[in-house]
């Protein structure tokens, strides 16, 4: 008789230890019963209330396969704890000539023994309804009494021993100080910014991100209300917002999502995330200035200028002079054959470097390979043993699963060929340079990063080491979107610096 185990741990006031007991008892039964054990099932922390486990799916699929006939469980209850799967998956078992066997629970194949089986999966279906309802109870007398109900605690607040909600004296002004910023008039990224910079972290003890400043910004438990299956207690939990400010915060949350206008300038800006002060390493944003004839003037702005955060850079750079002269480069380089090679180069050299398995994986193929044979020179010369034969069957199942494992490795990391890479960045030249999603797309491509200085700008380009650095005045002379000094700006205040070199500067 040939056996698989099956064993599972659901979520409920089990450990990883169990599934170590389970396979222990399941074995020492199998070795009394003169059953050979062949493989092991093991779904962790999944109720058996479904049958969406994937090991059991997989135990049921390979019960066709004809090398086991018995699925060995602690208890039936680790194999359903719904009469219905029970019933279905056995019969699917049954037809693959497999039955199921406790090994603690002594049933007979009898008449009596169906009627016990049944009587234990009833059982063990009334313990999860039973268990579920008892859950659902706690739950809900914790929260009539406002109560911590489990899940992520809420950014603001502790949990007290008695598992009440308490203001938490260090974040909880932060989340006041994140309300009062965005109904000032703060974007969400800037709230984000800000309260990240002073330390305000998740209950994971990580930063904010613009989803989690959202949430916070609608969650009503900062107002006191308490939730939990349709059931709201006011000012169930501590305070931290006056209501007035939470109700102000939604008004410009909804103002804010009609009019989605106010985040789309940035998104002609080229060279967001990717251009840096080279004062004090901020970011620069994209900024738009009006002259006085009504004409618009666009460039990019020291972040940390801007919410004077220690910088005194008070110039900033035209967004369409450092745009194209990045686009042109870039533009040189695919149009340039000797430089296309020398990137494909690059190409093919950090394919090899990045899959590491591989390599390894081939060693091991050629290890096996090369033991083998050692296998079949000794059987020509007449060593052939028992255990001989049980070493060639290892190293044949070895080798097979290791060309399996290359197989799959090959498939999701395969290696572009060098002819591939070239016909791709010859296609590129075939894109409408006018387009502003092609230059997007090649500006993310080739370039990593600029570092914008008062007299020069550093270039980092993905297919070269090391920076380009161009002076300033070298730039703004090969430039063919220079338009020289423009007027004086009102809004916001900009005025040329005097000098023709494409910077602005702000009063």
């Amino acid at each position: 008789m040939t056996a698989v185990i099956y064993a599972r741990y659901s979520s409920d006031n089990q450990r990883e230890e169990s599934i170590e007991g389970q396979i222990r008892e399941c074995t020492a039964y199998a070795k009394r019963s003169g059953i050979r054990v062949v493989d092991t099932y093991i779904d962790r922390a999944l109720s058996a209330k479904t049958d969406n486990r994937p090991q059991f799916q997989k135990m049921v699929s390979d019960s066709s396969e004809g090398y086991f006939d018995t699925v060995l469980v602690w208890k039936l209850d680790r194999f359903a704890r719904n009469r219905y799967d029970s019933a279905h998956y056995k019969n699917i078992l049954k037809k693959n000539n497999v039955r199921v066997m406790s090994a603690t629970e002594t049933i007979s194949q009898g008449a009596e023994g169906i009627l016990l089986e049944s009587m234990l999966e009833g059982m063990a279906e009334y313990y999860s309804a039973e268990l579920s309802e008892k859950i659902t109870r706690g739950l809900t007398e914790n929260a009539l009494k406002c109560k911590f109900n489990g899940g992520t605690r809420t950014i603001g607040y502790l949990i007290n021993s008695e598992q009440r909600y308490e203001l938490d004296p260090e974040a909880a002004p932060l989340v006041l100080e994140a309300f009062k910023l965005y109904v000032s008039g703060k974007t969400m990224q800037e709230v984000t910014d800000i309260i990240n910079k002073k330390g305000l972290r998740t209950a994971r003890g990580q930063k904010l991100t613009l989803s989690v400043t959202q949430r916070m910004l609608q969650n009503r438990k900062y107002i006191g209300e308490y939730r939990y299956s349709g059931h709201v207690t006011e000012s169930g939990i501590p305070q931290i917002v006056p209501t007035d400010l939470f109700e102000r915060a939604q008004r410009t949350l909804a103002d804010n999502k009609k009019a989605p206008a106010r985040h789309k300038a940035s998104d002609d800006y080229l060279l967001t995330t990717k251009i840096f002060c080279g004062d004090c390493g901020s970011l620069m944003v994209g900024e738009i200035g009006t002259g006085k004839n009504n004409k618009q003037y666009r460039y990019y702005k020291c972040i940390g200028a801007k919410r004077k955060r220690g910088c005194g850079r008070r110039r900033g750079i035209k967004k369409d002079l450092i745009e194209n002269f990045v686009f042109s480069h870039i533009m040189q380089t695919i149009m340039d054959d000797e430089l296309i090679e020398q990137i494909i180069d690059i190409a093919m050299k950090e394919q090899g470097k990045e899959n590491t398995a591989l390599p390894a994986l081939k060693k091991q193929l050629s290890d096996i390979n090369k033991s083998i044979e050692n296998l079949l020179d000794a059987i020509q010369n007449g060593m052939y043993t028992p255990s001989t034969k049980e070493r060639l069957a290892k190293l044949e199942a070895s080798k097979e699963e290791t060309e399996i494992l290359i197989a799959k490795e090959e498939i999701s990391k395969p290696i572009i060929p060098r002819e591939c890479i070239r016909y791709w960045l010859y296609e590129l030249r075939k894109l409408n340079m006018e387009s502003l999603e092609a230059r997007r797309f090649l500006i993310n491509t080739f370039l990593n990063s600029v570092v914008v200085f008062k007299d020069k700008i550093e270039f980092v380009f993905n297919y070269r080491e090391g920076t380009e650095t161009v002076p300033f005045d070298i730039l703004v002379s090969i430039s063919d979107t220079y338009y020289g000094t423009p007027p004086k700006a009102k809004n916001p205040k900009l005025l040329p610096i005097g000098d023709g070199s494409g910077f602005f500067v702000y009063s």
